[in-house]
């Protein structure tokens, strides 16, 4: 049942602007911008996830530049800011888990596990990306726009890839694949 502009997936209530919502990203064009947001806040982290990180961080840090390993030599790779857990960043840009192939800003602990060498792909809340999850007496799920992705958006138009689709496997890693297919269920797809 789809009531205004949410849809109640179990315990979860999931925008209407989300399984509307074409993207796909095209990092060729946007070079990893969700990688570098200029912000003073870092990726949103959970309290578990820097217990995960914590154990990798002698891996991952080997692909991360020089500037990078310094911050978090020196300051840490998260920090607490208006109560909230997130990575540091480079000033107030990209992530200290940034490294850079091509151009392209990537995440060096996605690139461990893709190589094998860890189990933790990387942050929820970088894996959801465009998708937020905010809390108000359970999780509401929200497509967080920005300019930035304006290509993401246009291929995803041109290649009629859903956003839930796009993020099946971030969406499946949070809730279970049951979830993921009630989700799809009820959207009609």
């Amino acid at each position: 049942m789809i009531v205004s502009n949410v849809i109640p997936v179990e315990d979860v209530l999931v925008r209407q602007e989300i399984p509307e919502a074409r993207f796909a990203c095209d990092l060729d064009k946007c070079k990893g911008a969700c990688c570098t947001l200029e912000s003073d806040y870092g990726a949103p982290l959970l309290e578990e996830e820097i217990e995960e990180i914590k154990k990798i961080l002698d891996v991952v840090i080997d692909y991360i530049p020089a500037s990078h390993k310094k911050i978090i030599d020196e300051d840490g790779f998260y920090e607490i800011k208006d109560g909230e857990l997130m990575t540091s960043s480079v000033n107030s840009k990209a992530c200290v888990f940034v490294y850079y192939d091509k151009g392209i800003a990537k995440c060096s602990i996605e690139k461990a596990f893709f190589e094998g060498k860890v189990t933790f792909r990387k942050p929820i809340s970088c894996h959801l990306f465009p998708i937020r999850v905010s809390k108000f007496s359970g999780d509401v799920l929200r497509f967080e726009k920005f300019s930035e992705c304006s290509s993401a958006l246009e291929n995803g138009a041109k290649n009629d890839i859903k956003l839930i689709d796009f993020c099946k496997d971030s969406l499946t890693r949070l809730y279970g694949q049951k979830w993921y297919l009630t989700l799809k269920k009820i959207i009609g797809t």
